[in-house]
């Protein structure tokens, strides 16, 4: 059946049951207020923003700007996936220029998850229904704040895709395939799990509203060919794709290189990850009320919910919990499998669409505070980063052209602290650690940790600068310096700390405001402070000095 229960007002009378529900407004409000946050924080605490933001500057004309011709190439043959925002810069970005590109980019990854949902909720059941409001929520995860911004838009797509393929369902079969084949090719150049995300929700309205068609052999049948037509569309694009690629991503040859959710307590804040951004117990309290409608709807029997839906967000919520963290070269593979179980779960259900008017002003009351509260909760952390990034950039303009800068970090003893809630999300993860890239654009000045990853990304670096770069990377600790086993610990895996002194010119030290945990705020001998903007720190090398320290930090011994 469609519907759970009956309504518990279904015998009350008409007049009881003419509360007009209508989400236009709250929708409007948040996209306008999601914009506002864009246009007033230009670097929020996103983890990749910045580094997307280097990139899309090069790719939308500054990679012809000295020193960067000798520094940089672009090979679109290094990959056929992941590219939506690279495309874009190179075809846009000379028009409307890097910045306005990079915040418009950062914006639709906010919007168009949960506005996709809410276009398929309206596909589905009609009206304007309150419980969209809730789906605003989704803007805020884990994978938002991550800064995995053509994944987040993926999703989107993939979500919009959907409503017109429901609309094609039933009409020219040829149409359909056609479209699909046009979605799948666009959704493979955007992200490659936004097009598995569209194939699970796709293969989800094919089922249909009804549990019932699995009693019947001869709909098993027809429901068995229209799923094998509809996966067949939607992977012919990426496997052409595929066979005729050079590149994909990899883990620096160590094969898969598989990283596991290995325990329950993983599992659970994996599952957490489509709610979580700066602080978890925050974000929990703020979408608790939203879960306490879903259980109120199921127990009145006030609910509707698409059968189809409800199995494809099994199949995701599943993969969440069997997918690696880790592979290929890529990071957080199991974040993404929550935040689509959440849009399609959320999508899936209309709960509470018989209201008195005073039941419908209070769930509306209730979906808006959690909503904008936790939007609230959003633009507080990115006004406190600002003066972060403020820092950022002040220092980076002692650094000239064409120098190599060496990213930093100190790290903190306790990442709890609620007058810095900004500079971590999810798990006590540093939002911060990209922000020295902003040299490429800022200093033209080289940073070894621009995203340059075969297989994910157009851009390459050129020799002899390769030797000192790595195609992802994240912000070291000072401590590296200090402690010798440290050092050797981390050239495993950032290489280009090997002869640090001769081959780079600055030291930009991010977080240094706070003590680092082993070496509190000490630097190697032959490093002269150029500006401390407190946040930011930045250091010129002199390359005469010692290679080693004279004496090793007694915090070192408890540094690994």
């Amino acid at each position: 059946m469609d519907r759970i229960a009956a309504p518990v007002h279904a015998a009350a009378r008409p007049e009881e049951l003419v509360a007009r529900q209508d989400s236009t407004i709250a929708i409007i409000a948040f996209v306008a207020l999601a914009a506002a946050l864009v246009v007033l924080f230009r670097f929020p605490p996103v983890l990749d923003y910045a580094n997307h933001y280097a990139r899309i500057w090069l790719l939308s004309g500054g990679i012809g700007e000295p020193p960067f011709p000798e520094i940089y190439a672009i090979d679109w043959n290094r990959t056929f996936t992941n590219v939506g925002i690279d495309l874009l810069a190179i075809s846009v970005g000379p028009l409307v220029g890097a910045d306005m590109l990079a915040r418009t980019l950062l914006f639709l990854a906010i919007v168009l998850p949960p506005l996709g949902a809410i276009g398929l909720h309206r596909a589905l059941f009609g009206g304007r229904h309150y419980w969209q409001i809730a789906m605003l929520s989704l803007g805020w995860c884990a994978t938002m704040i991550g800064g995995f911004i053509n994944f987040q838009i993926g999703l989107g797509m993939a979500l919009f895709f959907a409503c017109a393929d429901l609309r094609l369902q039933r009409r020219n079969p040829v149409l359909l395939f056609a479209w699909r084949l046009a979605a799948a090719l666009l959704l493979t150049a955007m992200h490659i799990f936004s097009l598995g995300f569209y194939m699970a929700i796709v293969c989800g309205l094919e089922f249909s509203w009804r549990f019932d068609i699995v009693r019947s052999k001869a709909g098993l049948l027809r429901l068995a060919g229209r799923l094998a037509m509809a996966i067949g569309a939607c992977a012919l694009p990426p496997l052409a794709l595929y066979l005729r690629t050079t590149a994909l991503p990899n883990a620096g040859g160590d094969g898969l290189g598989l990283v596991w959710n290995d325990g329950v307590v993983p599992i659970v804040m994996n599952l957490l990850s489509a709610i979580t951004t700066y602080v978890p117990v925050v974000d929990v309290l703020l979408v608790l009320p939203l879960i306490l409608i879903c259980t109120r709807a199921v127990r009145a029997g006030d609910i509707r919910m698409h059968a189809g839906l409800a199995v494809a967000a099994c199949g995701l919520l599943l993969l969440s919990c069997v997918a690696p963290l880790h592979m290929l070269g890529t990071g957080w593979i199991s974040w993404r499998f929550p935040i689509m179980t959440a849009l399609v779960s959320m999508a899936m259900a209309c709960p509470f669409a018989n209201l008195t008017r005073r039941q419908a002003l209070l769930l509306a009351l209730v979906v808006n505070l959690a909503v904008f509260g936790r939007t609230g909760w959003i633009g507080w952390n990115w006004w406190l980063a600002q003066k972060d990034a403020a820092a950022v950039e002040a220092v980076l303009k002692n650094v000239p052209a064409g120098a190599a800068v060496l990213p930093l970090g100190h790290e903190p003893e306790m990442v709890s602290d609620f007058a810095r809630s900004n500079r971590h999300f999810a798990w006590g993860l540093d939002s911060f650690r990209h922000l020295p890239t902003l040299a490429v654009p800022f200093s033209h000045a080289f940073v070894p940790t621009l995203f340059t990853a075969k297989g994910k990304q157009p851009l390459s670096v050129l020799p002899p600068w390769s030797e000192i770069a790595v195609p992802e990377g994240d912000l070291v600790p000072i401590s590296v310096l200090s402690c010798p086993a440290m050092m050797r610990e981390y050239q495993s895996y950032a290489p280009y700390l090997l002869d640090w002194r001769r081959r780079f010119d600055f030291i930009l030290v991010a977080n240094a405001d706070i003590p680092d945990r082993y070496v509190g705020a000490l630097m190697p001998a032959g490093l002269t402070l150029i500006e401390d903007a407190g946040f930011a720190k930045l250091y010129a090398i002199d390359k005469a000095a010692p290679a080693e320290p004279p004496s090793v930090p007694a915090g070192c011994a408890t540094a690994l």
